[in-house]
């Protein structure tokens, strides 16, 4: 599964100023980002506000980001939710041809058991005809899926590959690290933590920050990959303040911010969420061009 080391970045649904989609600006970033080194690119996830976005969107989304891949770099496509009959209905109903894995979040708002998170992602193991990235993200479901769970998992189904970590706990991590089976893949989803994570043998990260800055990211990942410590943390350090900041309001907006500083996207969302507030436009700004100075 090398496919799935190094940089993937979850990918923005760009919108125009009466929030339909911005096909064009959907296009420019899935090139920009392959043309700086970035190694696979996550379809409708969070970062892709994959909760306000109509099934007709999502194909479509879909469409325009494997047309500008043009088989390029792999693709990943979120397919979660916490209603499993639902889960298993898209991804049966869903043209999986051009996926590589789907990505697929612990269940939220209902707060399983382990046991019922093992249940449904066992039922989604079992439906899949492309392999799975697990995706635990307490912060947003309210329920952790415990280390003993994910490593069940891994164990037990041979197409659930990864398991996109984002929990901002380190201490997992190194569980994760430390039991794992050989090939199973432990991604950090926490732009801040994930150099450390590499380091102690994480495969490499789904990233938010990378998408606006993939040259830095994908050379601080790849550093890391290959041990050189010091070498990464000179970039880590750099984009620290920026990493900060895009978390510090709400995702997306605050990356939104950021490419909108770059001319590559709007930093329009759709409700529930607001767009980044100006002074938090404003400290990004300062934070992108301290960067590119």
């Amino acid at each position: 599964m090398t496919k799935f080391h190094g940089t993937g970045v979850a990918i923005i649904t760009p919108f125009n100023s009466d929030l339909t989609v911005d096909h064009t600006a959907l296009a420019n970033l899935v090139n920009f980002n392959i043309e700086n080194g970035t190694d696979y690119i996550v379809i409708s996830g969070t970062t892709g506000e994959s909760v306000t976005i109509t099934a007709q969107e999502k194909k479509s989304i879909t469409d325009t980001i494997i047309k500008a891949n043009n088989g390029r770099v792999p693709l990943v496509l979120g397919i979660g939710g916490n209603n499993t009959t639902t889960v298993i209905e898209e991804i049966k109903t869903t043209d999986l041809s051009q996926i590589d894995a789907l990505l697929s979040v612990s269940p939220y708002y209902s707060k399983p058991q382990q046991e019922g998170i093992y249940q449904h992602f066992k039922a989604i193991s079992e439906v899949s005809p492309v392999d799975i990235i697990l995706y635990n993200v307490p912060g947003r479901t309210s329920s952790n899926m415990s280390p003993e769970t994910t490593l069940r998992l891994a164990n037990d189904f041979e197409n659930i590959i990864a398991v996109k970590e984002a929990g901002n706990n380190v201490h997992q991590y190194l569980k994760l690290l430390r039991d794992k089976p050989k090939d199973f893949l432990i991604i950090s989803g926490d732009d801040d933590l994930v150099l450390g994570v590499v380091l102690a043998g994480g495969a490499g990260v789904i990233s938010v920050l990378g998408q606006a800055v993939p040259k830095q990211f994908t050379k601080m990942i790849n550093l890391g990959l290959e041990g050189k410590a010091k070498e990464a943390y000179d970039i880590h350090f750099k984009l620290m303040d920026l990493t900060s900041l895009i978390f510090s309001e709400n995702n997306p907006a605050g990356i939104k911010a950021v490419l909108e500083t770059l001319s590559l996207a709007k930093s329009t969302v759709r409700l529930p969420l607001v767009e980044a507030s100006n002074e938090l436009k404003q400290n990004i700004k300062l934070a992108v061009q301290k960067i590119e100075s």
